[in-house]
């Protein structure tokens, strides 16, 4: 009798990597794939009763495999859900008889109601601090003035104004939110603050519309109405009507922006607003993968100025980008630059130097930490002074070299060492009994690959000689870390059809007589077999697509 596979089993299997296909495989492709594995764990191939369980076990997972992809309704819901889809409540009321696009619409369904179901749990909270420091006394201080002055050896830096604002948004229905936000502020010791209350609701797929009422001890009420719209799929309006209530009276302000997507990564924008400060503003918005280029021209009242922006963005781990701006307008010119980059998972630094006339220098220091702002803007002088930008600009760049080499590196290191440790704890049963399978299909495979051997050698075939997977330390930096490779020299080897061995795109750890001896690390498979009496080698990245043999890996007589 055939044994009954659990749940925790079918969930962790790959069953595209169990079957060793592609994505995108055919059904013959699948049927070959399926009856060559079939004929290897056949449980009535095996007398020895420890092998003909064994063998049972890998016979249902394969044939559970197969089940789920040799049907499109079965394997549309796989592709998109995984396995947990396939368990989703309501599949039992999905026609059979429906397409792999209907059944991917209906899933898609089942999947919104679950969501809104969590609704009421959810909030997304967001906050920004910002604290002004007035750090002028460093480089603007005449110190004659201050020679009788007790204590006046020590610069005077001061904190003259400070910020907080938090807000959360409560999900009412799938359509309606209700947002509450409020703020503080302080300058010189005076401050106030105010709060607001929001109702959002999406009115269809083109648009929204959103109450706001507030109010404040230094401003009167606030009434507000905004509205969005898709014009077209590439134009879209924003427009915010606002009614402010004051001593003074009634202050209204309009705000309309028109934006056109001009291509795939470009976006142009009108903006024009009535009211206190009118004004009407045009830019351009270049967003691409290695860049962000924006350009601006506002004319109003009481300022009018031209903005030019650019950043790029490296492609690397850390995310980092590098930016500068240019800005001229009536009330003078700012030059800023900057750069910005990721310290932990949630967590982004960045400083911008920022020149003037006639603000003087300030650098500017802002901390991005999940849905947090912290910002730091530090005023260092009102003139152009060459030693404050000097300072501005090499002074962080220091710090951060100094903090990221003493606290942040060792704080990541064993921050992701903890991480490793305990995804090893939580997955250590589940490693062990991957592992016992793993040995029992290479049990399973000898008689096979006996043959296999046979037949490559009668023609000069493919024959694997070696071949590891795990991880593997070439580099000599890191030498002090253990390898952890397991030999698959067998399962490869059963895996050879016709003097070719084909491994497709993705991790091997799910092939027959393969499991993860490094939970959580980088793998790679190397391979050193023989074709045609010549010996040829390759290493590989764990989820690159393999095919061999080939003249590249061959390897060279004299070395």
């Amino acid at each position: 009798m055939a044994t009954a596979l659990s749940e925790e089993e079918l969930d962790n299997e790959d069953y595209y990597s169990l079957l060793n296909v592609r994505r995108e495989a055919s059904a013959e492709e699948l049927k070959a794939a399926y009856r060559r594995l079939c004929m290897l764990y056949h449980p009535d191939k095996h007398r020895d009763p420890e092998l003909k369980s064994q063998a049972e076990r890998l016979f249902n997972l394969v044939h559970q495999a197969y089940e789920v992809l040799s049907d499109p309704q079965t394997r549309a819901i796989y592709d998109i859900y995984g396995k947990r889809g396939l368990e989703m409540e309501g599949w039992e009321v999905v026609e059979r008889k429906r397409t792999p696009a209907e059944i991917r619409e209906e899933f898609e369904r089942l999947q919104r109601e679950r969501e809104e179901r969590k609704l009421q749990q959810r909030t997304n909270p967001k906050g920004t601090i910002s604290v002004g420091v007035d750090a002028t006394d460093l480089f603007d201080r005449y110190d004659e003035e201050y020679e009788d002055v007790s204590g006046s050896g020590f610069p005077q830096i001061e904190i003259n104004k400070m910020h907080i604002s938090q807000s959360i948004e409560a999900p009412l229905t799938a359509t309606d939110t209700a947002i509450l936000s409020g703020s503080l502020s302080t300058q010189n010791g005076n401050g106030g603050g105010s709060i607001n209350f929001a109702l959002r609701r999406v009115t269809s797929a083109k648009g929204w519309g959103e109450l706001e009422f507030g109010a404040g001890d230094l401003q009167g009420p606030l009434f507000g109405l905004k509205l969005f719209r898709n014009l077209t799929p590439r134009c879209f309006v924003t427009t915010n009507c606002a009614l402010q209530f004051s001593s003074r009276g009634i202050r209204p302000g309009l705000t309309t922006v028109l934006a056109r997507n001009l291509d795939k990564n470009t976006v142009g924008y009108l903006q024009w607003r009535w009211g206190i400060q009118s004004a009407m503003n045009t830019s351009i918005v270049r967003d691409t993968k290695t860049c962000h280029f924006t350009v601006a021209l506002q004319l109003g009242i009481p300022h009018s100025f031209a903005l030019i922006s650019y950043q790029h963005k490296f492609q690397d781990d850390d995310q980092t980008r590098l930016k500068g701006s240019l800005k001229a307008g009536f009330f003078g010119t700012i030059v800023e630059y900057g750069a910005e980059r990721k310290i932990s998972r949630h967590s982004v630094l960045g400083a911008a130097v920022s020149i003037g006339v006639p603000q003087g220098v300030s650098l500017k220091v802002k901390l991005n930490r999940a849905s947090q702002t912290y910002f730091f803007p530090i005023h260092l002088t009102d003139q152009l002074l060459p030693s404050a930008v000097f300072y501005a600009t090499v002074g962080p760049l220091v710090v951060y070299l100094a903090v990221h080499r003493l606290i942040i590196r060792p704080y990541l290191r064993a921050q992701k060492e903890k991480d490793l440790e305990k995804q090893r704890e939580n997955t250590a049963s589940d490693i062990l009994q991957k592992k016992q399978e793993a040995e029992a299909a290479v049990r399973l495979m000898q008689e096979s690959v006996r043959r296999i051997i046979e037949a490559e050698e009668s023609r000069m075939g493919l024959i694997i000689v070696n071949a590891w997977y795990g991880k593997f330390v070439n580099d000599k930096s890191r030498k002090n870390e253990k390898v952890k490779v397991i030999d698959v020299t067998v399962p490869l080897q059963c895996l050879v059809k016709d003097s070719k061995l084909i491994l497709t795109e993705a991790s091997k750890a799910g092939l027959p007589g393969f499991y993860d001896p490094c939970v959580g690390e980088e793998k790679s498979l190397r391979v050193l077999y023989q074709f045609r009496g010549v010996l040829h080698q390759v290493m590989m990245p764990d989820s690159e697509a393999l095919r061999i043999p080939k003249q590249s890996h061959r390897i060279d007589a004299d070395g």
